[in-house]
């Protein structure tokens, strides 16, 4: 169920047992994707697994989605709107303080991969007691080379893939899309996941791509995107009926 198509009388004959907040970004996603992307992939992604879920018995509460992430390294692509963690901290602890008044587990589903909320859930969980902040990436959740043949990581194949499928009347013709060639580190070290430094998009990417977009087809997004709601649903609905004092056990 969506909270903003809720009205005061739904809510009252309800007992939801998580609450999810979608959360995306506003970039530029090639030349053939739009700004939003990422929240179009995320809010039907996350509607359809929690749709399946709640007919499995679930009581799953998804809340308005955040539509601004992390892109300090964007600050140079006209109208990138970026959002600093600090402020994703703020957010965060006001809407936890609101959501834990009813229930106990709070889901950030993320959707874009400059979002990071490992350590703001660990600060923003010290001032909730016997509650849950959990995060999870969606696009992590399948190996997307078993399904595409091109593989990136921002309007790749596997992202024009989704858009061609569940909103084809906003992806420009692939024949104006960049190839998505781009950059890796010159240090070594920083193209493997035990380093890091942030991107400086401009300079990795003359399209704001990476990855090769140009094989995507509706049909792969499709199937795609029908195992991922499926594997996320499964997620859900263990991650709602778990209750708080149950989150750990021996193997």
């Amino acid at each position: 169920m969506q909270l903003k198509q809720l009205n005061l009388q739904d809510i009252n004959k309800q007992q939801f047992d998580l609450a999810i907040l979608p959360w995306g970004a506003t970039e530029a996603h090639n030349l053939h994707l739009p700004y939003g992307t990422d929240n179009f992939q995320n809010g039907v992604i996350i509607n359809q697994a929690v749709e399946i879920a709640n007919n499995n018995g679930a009581r799953i509460l998804v809340l308005p989605e955040i539509p601004f992430g992390v892109n300090t390294g964007q600050l140079d692509i006209p109208y990138v709107v970026n959002m600093m963690p600090s402020t994703q901290l703020a957010i965060i602890k006001d809407v936890a303080q609101s959501v834990f008044k009813q229930c106990d587990k709070l889901l950030i589903f993320n959707g874009h991969g400059g979002n990071d909320f490992k350590s703001i859930i660990r600060e923003a969980g010290c001032s909730f007691s016997n509650k849950k902040i959990i995060s999870c990436n969606w696009f992590q959740c399948l190996e997307a080379d078993k399904y595409f043949t091109h593989a990136g990581d921002h309007a790749d194949e596997m992202e024009t893939s989704l858009m061609l499928y569940l909103y084809p009347e906003l992806v420009r013709p692939l024949s104006e899309a960049g190839n998505g060639q781009h950059k890796s580190f010159t240090v070594k070290g920083l193209n493997q996941k035990w380093a890091w430094a942030e991107r400086e998009w401009t300079k990795v990417s003359n399209d704001t791509g990476v990855g090769n977009p140009h094989r995507a087809n509706a049909e792969k997004g499709e199937r795609f995107f029908n195992d991922l709601c499926q594997v996320i649903a499964q997620f859900l609905f263990e991650l709602s009926q778990t209750e708080i004092n149950d989150f750990y056990s021996y193997k």
